[in-house]
């Protein structure tokens, strides 16, 4: 299989080049861009821009850079994918994640979200507090 490609164009929303073959089972964590600032730990508040895809399709299934504004949230608070994917990346950074379901949205999936399914996560670290 191969995992997503990723652009590494700092402050724009990157494109993503859909994978091939089966999901990794195991979370899968790269750094796109490496991050210079502030380390993100696992009790952090993060702000970061974030694009969501779905392995199975390859279809984006939400961006906040569409939106324009960027989410802060506890990271104690969010899927276990981002729990332990994200500690260790630094502000200005990207990283990609590959979730699989189990750390994810599980059997049930959520909103847009199809039941088992692995997530593609691009996530751009804005601030750490």
């Amino acid at each position: 299989n191969t995992m997503p490609s990723v652009t590494a164009n700092a402050g724009e929303a990157p494109t993503i080049t859909p994978p091939t073959g089966d999901a990794p089972a195991d979370l899968q964590s790269e750094d796109i861009i490496v991050g210079t600032g502030a380390e993100v730990l696992p009790t952090s508040t993060l702000t970061v821009h974030y694009t969501l895809m779905s392995w199975s399709n390859g279809a984006i299934v939400e961006s906040s850079w569409s939106s324009g504004q960027p989410a802060t949230f506890p990271l104690s608070g969010v899927i276990a994918g981002w729990q332990e994917g994200l500690p260790g990346a630094k502000v200005g950074g990207r990283r990609l994640l590959v979730i699989p379901a189990d750390k994810g949205y599980g059997p049930n999936g959520s909103g847009p979200i199809g039941p088992n399914e692995t997530l593609i996560f691009v996530v751009d670290i804005i601030a750490v507090s």
